[in-house]
């Protein structure tokens, strides 16, 4: 019977079968407080502030890791068109710390001076964890997904219709939350995770459903410690 089961999630998807699962956590990352604050328009600055000189950091020990991912692919992938779709990513990393250099500097953030809080310096130690050759391609993927895809739901609800999101912060939530890019883009990595997974045998499919767990959990840290509920 389990492994009847385990069929038809392969078959559905593993990750839409875990997302059911752990909707409760999923919601807990994509619905957060910080998110509805900016939603409704109750955020308060300093909490941005925060969020904008951490999520600076954070975004800095991505680049590694996404060039691991990249490397990954390269070396295990049975899609040539893996390469394409996760270089994407990488490269845009350039610009998006370039966009928190000038962010900051609009709202007088000092960069230089910002110290990483616990919550981040635990996030950017996971996400150097899984740059080990050990970590292999489908585990390491489906991270490179809900990293990205929890920041594209949070900040698509920002940007949604109804949406009270301060005008000064509304470009800041489309640019993760547009679904001409980011949509489509997260859509193509969880394309690319299910393939994976769907042929990965039950111990990958442990480690990467433990891989996508973590990077909720670290995800809920973040965003409390951007509140100031560290």
């Amino acid at each position: 019977m389990e492994e009847k089961a385990k069929a038809e999630e392969k078959k559905t998807g593993m990750i839409e079968a875990w997302l059911r699962k752990h909707r409760y956590l999923y919601d807990g990352a994509t619905r957060h407080p910080f998110i509805l604050s900016i939603h409704d328009g109750t955020i308060s600055i300093d909490s941005f502030k925060t969020w904008l000189a951490q999520d600076y950091l954070f975004v800095r020990a991505l680049v590694p890791f996404a060039a691991s991912v990249l490397i990954k692919a390269w070396k295990e992938s049975d899609e040539s068109g893996d390469v394409e779709v996760i270089l994407r990513g990488v490269a845009s990393l350039e610009d998006e710390i370039s966009w928190f250099k000038r962010e900051a500097n609009k709202w007088g953030v000092p960069l230089s001076d910002v110290v990483p809080q616990r919550p981040n310096v635990k996030y950017c130690g996971f996400l150097e964890s899984l740059i080990s050759p050990e970590v292999k391609y489908t585990v390491a993927i489906t991270a490179f997904w809900a990293i990205e895809a929890v920041y594209h739901e949070s900040f698509a609800l920002c940007i949604e219709e109804g949406s009270k999101t301060p005008p000064e912060l509304k470009e800041t939530c489309a640019r993760w939350g547009n679904e001409a890019f980011h949509g489509n883009y997260c859509k193509s990595l969880q394309k690319i995770a299910n393939r994976r997974l769907q042929k990965a045998s039950d111990e990958e499919l442990k480690k990467a459903e433990v891989v996508l767990l973590s990077v909720l959990e670290h995800e809920l840290d973040f965003w409390n410690m951007s509140r100031g509920n560290v």
